[in-house]
């Protein structure tokens, strides 16, 4: 009796060892084949670890946009890092915001990025619930574009409040302002959501910056696209907290038409 239940006991330990190890086959073979399914659907998605986060290598043009919450940048760091050719070519600097408010660090990233010779773009944070006009005379006051610089961008990420048609009347006015200006047309940047509810089929005609995260070739949009925000969380040398990431559409013919005349 007791080698009988010695046996019994035996083999019901080795039946839990076999059905533990299928089960534990069948799970890395699924892993496995999801694991090359992401792979595939991400195509030229590549994780590097220096810049923190896996890059749309199908793009030439790379670059990031900053503000006061990066502090102080070192901009010869920026433009030194360079990993497998991916360099940083543009930054958008936050400039100013609503009809008052400057960047504080707008004046020493505007100048030493240019320094570094890293082409350069400012934008402003746009309130739909100021005047468009009084918003753009103060961006006018604050931005000395030059030829070679990026356009203006306007950032426009919430309504704030007002109705739609409101907001884009106020917003129009910014853009018709600066356009003319600095000759040359705005930027618009915002949210793929938030173009979509509220400005699709009335900005258009605007180069549109669009941020539109955990996207393995680009934006999910129908309309025509410029450059594309594709996470918040890069890392690049010169930056101690985490910093946007995006990259231009075209090749560097393209670029250069886009820039300041």
């Amino acid at each position: 009796m007791a080698r009988a239940r010695r046996y019994k006991q035996t083999r019901k330990y080795v039946l839990r060892f076999v059905l533990l190890a299928v089960v534990i086959i069948v799970a890395c073979l699924a892993w496995l084949s999801w694991d090359a399914l992401r792979n595939h659907e991400e195509g030229t998605m590549i994780r590097y670890p220096e810049f923190g986060i896996a890059m749309p290598t199908q793009y030439s043009i790379h670059g990031i946009d900053v503000s006061r919450y990066q502090q102080q940048v070192s901009w010869g760091s920026v433009q030194s890092m360079d990993i497998d050719g991916i360099r940083i070519g543009f930054a958008f600097i936050k400039a100013t915001e609503g009809v008052s408010n400057v960047d504080p660090s707008f004046k020493r990233n505007w100048r030493e990025s240019n320094k570094a010779g890293i082409v350069r773009g400012a934008y402003h944070f746009f309130l739909p619930s100021k005047s468009g006009r009084l918003q753009a005379e103060h961006f006018i006051r604050t931005v000395p574009l030059q030829s070679g610089d990026l356009p203006p961008v306007v950032d426009i990420e919430n309504a704030g409040g007002v109705k739609p048609e409101v907001l884009r009347r106020e917003l129009k006015a910014w853009l018709d302002i600066t356009e003319q200006y600095y000759g040359v047309r705005p930027i618009l940047y915002t949210y793929l959501n938030f173009y979509e509810r509220n400005l699709a089929g009335h900005f258009d005609d605007y180069p549109l910056w669009v941020a539109h995260y955990l996207q393995p070739e680009g934006p999910r949009i129908t309309r025509t696209w410029s450059f594309w925000q594709h996470s918040e969380e890069g890392h690049v040398d010169g930056i101690r907290s985490k910093v946007d990431f995006n990259v231009f559409s075209g090749d560097s013919v393209a670029f250069r038409s886009l820039l300041v005349p």
